[in-house]
Formats: structure tokens, sequence, C-alpha cells
């Protein structure tokens, strides 16, 4: 099929604008992860067949997740590409000063990287920051209860399938102590934007956007440069469709529990929950057109991206990623308050992956190694507990004119103490595994 028909224009030009790291890339192909031949009859929508005819009734979708499918970040790509003329290290520290200080302040400031935070700091119209902020500090309960739970089984969902899972595999960056410290920047990082002023300019949270950016391209630029990267069967390196579930998988569920209460439309403070989420995921790169605005286009949106992924596990690849995340010890556990929030972690995070993500299917966990068990169950239901005793308290005590702004106070010192115990935030993967 030629590449014409194939791709939309916007990604053949990847290869002119980025020649140095899409220049031997093939658009004519579709790859195999791109479920061209999915059907509303295949067994792997039984469950959710409705959805899935939503998506098959509306064309263009499939055509959209096609072509962010074989679309990486362009600007930050740029940006990543002058790895061989001046370094990482180099390439990051720009990139902070930049976000500290503005582009002006960086010696010799390269285009790219003026490009990259220039398209930052473009705040769409379709945007509204006043709901960004209303949102981002409704966010700090669940960042501050939850989070510290919930994380590495949300985290797993990504390792599910062996197509979205491979550049994890491929960097290491999932060995050992590896582990803990990909799921602790992960948690980092949607802790800190919703921390107050975080996702301003020149806030904490900006810069880790503009470097997470960073990361995710400069993986792209090394596999793609390296002979291990098979473009025929995976596609680009974290595409843009492989981005969506990580920011937008709350108001993905958000919006399936408005749905099924029978509105079509956000309350005002779901609305703002789900414009923090718009605009985290703008700063990350993701265009306009994967971003719903509404319950029923934020679902749709999400399924279709399930639908055009090919299904595969394959255990070397899925099964190590998931069972090592599971066994690394994510906190300390030299105290007997450390131990019982490991053994509370680790139930709910069990619950999380094969609830939400799995179809509550235990048996297909067991085979993967992620036992569900009684002690686990008593666990998961005890952090349940903790969680909801917590979010009650806060929401609670927010509303509370007498006590609200000592509660704000509070909670604020919880995140940022959160943010401590989860460690600096690199954001950065070695460049030697690629040596």
């Amino acid at each position: 099929m030629p590449a014409t028909t194939t791709y939309d224009q916007s990604v053949l030009d990847q290869a002119v604008l980025v020649p140095d790291m899409y220049g031997e890339v093939d658009f004519s192909i579709v790859p195999e992860r791109l479920d061209h031949d999915a059907d509303i009859d295949d067994e792997r929508f039984a469950s959710i067949r409705k959805p899935v005819g939503r998506v098959f009734d509306r064309p263009e979708l499939l055509k959209r997740m096609r072509n962010y499918t074989m679309t990486g970040d362009r600007v930050a790509d740029a940006y990543a590409a002058l790895i061989p003329t001046h370094g990482l290290a180099t390439l990051i520290s720009q990139v902070e000063q930049a976000c500290a200080e503005g582009v002006d302040a960086v010696e010799d400031a390269p285009q790219e990287l003026r490009d990259l935070i220039a398209s930052m700091e473009a705040t769409p119209d379709w945007l509204d920051l006043d709901l960004v902020r209303k949102g981002a500090a409704e966010e700090r309960v669940p960042m501050a209860t939850a989070t510290p739970f919930a994380i590495r089984g949300a985290f797993l969902a990504t390792f599910l399938n062996k197509y979205a899972a491979l550049p994890m595999t491929m960097t290491g960056a999932l060995s050992n102590e590896a582990a803990v410290k990909r799921v602790f920047e992960t948690a980092s990082f949607f802790t800190a934007t919703t921390m107050p002023g975080a996702l301003d300019r020149h806030g904490k949270g900006f810069q880790a956007a503009a470097k997470v950016r960073l990361m995710h391209s400069m993986v792209r630029f090394h596999l793609l440069r390296s002979n291990r990267w098979d473009v025929a069967t995976y596609g680009i390196p974290i595409p843009q469709v492989d981005q969506m579930p990580a920011g937008l998988i709350g108001v993905f569920m958000l919006s399936m529990k408005v749905l099924g209460s029978g509105r079509t439309t956000f309350t005002d403070d779901e609305r703002a929950t789900v414009e923090v989420s718009r605009y985290r995921c703008f700063l990350l790169g993701l265009p306009a057109d994967l971003l719903g605005e509404t319950p029923q286009g934020i679902v749709d949106l999400l399924t279709a991206r399930h639908v055009s992924l090919r299904e595969g596990y394959d255990d070397e690849t899925c099964g190590t990623l998931v069972r090592g995340t599971m066994a690394v010890d994510l906190f300390d556990t030299s105290t007997i308050g450390g131990k019982v929030h490991a053994w509370l972690e680790d139930g709910f995070s069990r619950f999380v992956l094969i609830r939400q993500f799995m179809g509550g299917d235990t048996d297909r966990s067991d085979e993967m190694g992620i036992e569900f068990g009684l002690d686990k169950q008593i666990a998961a239901g005890l952090a349940a507990a903790v969680m909801g005793s917590s979010i009650l308290g806060y929401r609670l005590g927010l509303r509370l004119p007498l006590v609200s702004s000592h509660v704000d106070a509070h909670l604020n010192k919880r995140l940022a103490k959160l943010l401590d115990s989860y460690g600096h935030a690199d954001f950065v993967t070695d460049a030697d595994e690629w040596a």
C-alpha cells in the first residue's frame, strides 16, 4: 500500500523534519501491532461490545489511532536528535535552565530547544487555566491518599501488552532498582503537578513535563537508530497513542462512571479534574484530537486505542516486567509502620491491576505469577478503607471554613513529604543501555 494512502502527511513529514531519527523509517509499513483486521465480533470485545461498536461506527477514530501509532513527538524528537553533537547531559541541563529561567538564559540555546519550550508555552484556547488550577487543587486529595497505594498497580497496566511494553524491556528500565525508580518517577510527576503553582510556566510540574518528553524522545532516538527495533512489528517506539492511557486513565474511569449514572456531561468539579489532565497531556506533547472533552468523547478515544492495539501477551516480555516490578520493595520496611504500608500497598496494587486492567481475571493473574490470595485480599480491603477515610476527612476539612486553611496546609505538607519519599525524579534513561 503506498505510504501516501496509509498515513496523513503529518506522519510522513517526520522523516523530513527529524531525518536523524525518522529518515530510515519506512512509512509505507502498517505495523503488526496495529490491529487493522479488528472486527466488532472479535472475542476480545465480548464484554465491551457496545462501546466498541461506537468506534466502528466512527472510522475516523480508527484512522486517527493508525496515524498516531506511527507518530512520535516532533519538537522533542528534534531536540533529542542533538544527542550526538551536544551530549545528553547538556540537553538535560539546558532544559532545566530554560524551564527555570527562560530559554534566553541558556547560552547558545539551540533552535530545537527554543521550539520545544515555545510549544509548551503556547497554551491553546481550548484549555481553561482557571479550571486547571482548580482541578490541580482538587487532585491533591487522591494524590495524597490513593497514589501511594495504587501507583504500582496502575503502572503495571502498561505491561500487559507486548507491543506497548517492549521499549521498557529493551532499555532495561525495569530491572532491579530501576523498577523502583520508574514507579516513583511516575508517582512523582503526577503528584508534583498538583502542588500549588507547579503547572505555572516556571513551576516544577512544567519542568518535569519537559524532562519526561526528552526522556521519551531519547528512547525513540536510540531505538530507531539501533538494529534492535523492528518498525514492521512495533511501529514507532512510545507513539502518541501509548501516552494516552497514562495521562487519561483517571478521567476515562470518571467518564465511565458519569455515563453509567445516566449523565452525558461533567459537573463543574469533574470538569476541573478533566481539565488538569488535559493540560498535563498538552505539556507532554499530546495533540488536541487525542484529548476528549465530553465523557462520551473520552471513552470513545480510549476505546479506539484499545481496538487498534493488537492483543498480544508474551511472558518473556510482559510477565517478566510485571513480576519484576511486583517483587521489588518500594517502601522502607525497617519499621513496623513501613512494613504495614508495604503490605497494604502490595495487596491494593494487585487489586488495581487485576480488577481495573485484567477484568477481574484471577486465573490469568495467577498464570502471570501475580497471586491474589486471602492475605492480599485482606490487605487490599484494609488499604481501601484507609484511603476512603482519608479522602473523606480531607474533603470534609477543606469545606469547613474554620479548619479549611489548616487542612489545606497539611495537605500540601503531606504531598511534599510524599515527593521527598519518592526521591529525586531524573526522568532520564541511561543511554549506556544502547552501547
